[in-house]
């Protein structure tokens, strides 16, 4: 469990984040979503205890620890987003530090090594890595333990799709688990697969945060339906937007904006109409459509 209560940080007379007030439950994953400079790594790192409020308060755990007090931290795991090992070490050779200095079981190197697609790679320098590469041994590094919290900060930035799909993997591990998850990601595809809670902040202000299925919600009343109907039938558009009242024509075609429940009561008043339907064609609301409402209302 992580609980912001109005953390606030400030560099040189500047606001990074701004009263923070957010619980991230045990066993859940939650995403935490802004625009560059929004403060979702400070607060990131705050939760890691490497960032010291200047108001407010960080505490982890069931016995609601200072993130600042190391028996709180030791309860985290945390992947920063810009992951840097020596060069001249072995990719093994990392895990084996950490795993050394973490008091892992010997087995969990190649557990780890294993989860990050990186056996074939471990006897390799790690000044050989790609970027992605790096970031997948990143990700091995930090689930060494046995932590009960991750936190990650733009873990998917760098990753192929075969790192891609070791981080789901592991995700879904954890909350088979009941781990906890704290991620920051402007992969929007991540966030609608992976998190149970969505935080969003702008400015250094949570603006907005929706569950899983608050957020499905949300994005299914911003589907659209398109009917090509033969012809523009009279007074049809009236009867349409009793039930979806930003219903429009474009040429030939009737745009219904509303949620997909809405849409056979539409058919059948376009049915009842006597207009002739020549295509159809619906899609559901978009999360970077969504998002953007957001930080533009927020900004």
């Amino acid at each position: 469990m992580i609980e912001y209560r109005a953390f606030t940080k400030r560099y040189d007379g500047r606001t990074a984040v701004d009263a923070l007030t957010l619980v991230v439950p045990s066993g859940s994953v939650v995403a935490l979503l802004g625009p560059n400079g929004s403060g979702k790594t400070t607060s990131i790192k705050a939760a890691a205890g490497l960032v010291r409020p200047d108001a407010g308060e960080v505490l982890l755990g069931h016995d609601r620890l200072s993130a600042g007090d190391p028996r709180g931290r030791r309860s985290c795991s945390f992947l920063p987003q810009r992951v840097s090992f020596p060069d001249t070490l072995t990719g093994r050779e990392v895990v084996e530090f950490y795993r050394r200095l973490r008091q892992a079981p010997v087995d969990a190197a190649d557990r780890v090594l294993k989860f990050a697609s990186l056996n074939g790679a471990g006897a390799r320098a790690v000044g050989t890595y790609s970027g992605g590469m790096v970031q997948r041994l990143g990700l091995a590094v930090a689930t060494l333990g046995t932590t009960e919290v991750l936190l990650l900060d733009e873990p998917t930035a760098a990753l192929d799709p075969e790192g891609l799909s070791a981080f789901y993997d592991l995700v879904e591990a954890r909350r088979r688990s009941g781990g906890t998850v704290f991620f920051s990601s402007h992969q929007l595809g991540d966030i609608e697969r992976l998190a149970d809670l969505v935080a969003v902040i702008v400015a250094g202000r949570l603006v907005a945060q929706y569950t899983e299925r608050d957020l499905a919600a949300r994005l299914a009343d911003r589907g659209v339906m398109r009917v090509r109907l033969a012809a523009p039938t009279a007074g049809l558009l009236d009867r349409i937007r009793s039930l979806a009242p930003e219903a429009r024509w474009s040429g030939d075609e009737l745009i219904v904006p509303g949620s997909a429940a809405m849409r056979p009561m539409v058919l059948d008043r376009i049915r009842e109409a006597g207009a002739e339907i020549r295509g159809l064609t619906a899609e559901e609301g978009r999360l970077d459509a969504f998002y953007r409402e957001l930080v533009g209302a927020a900004s």
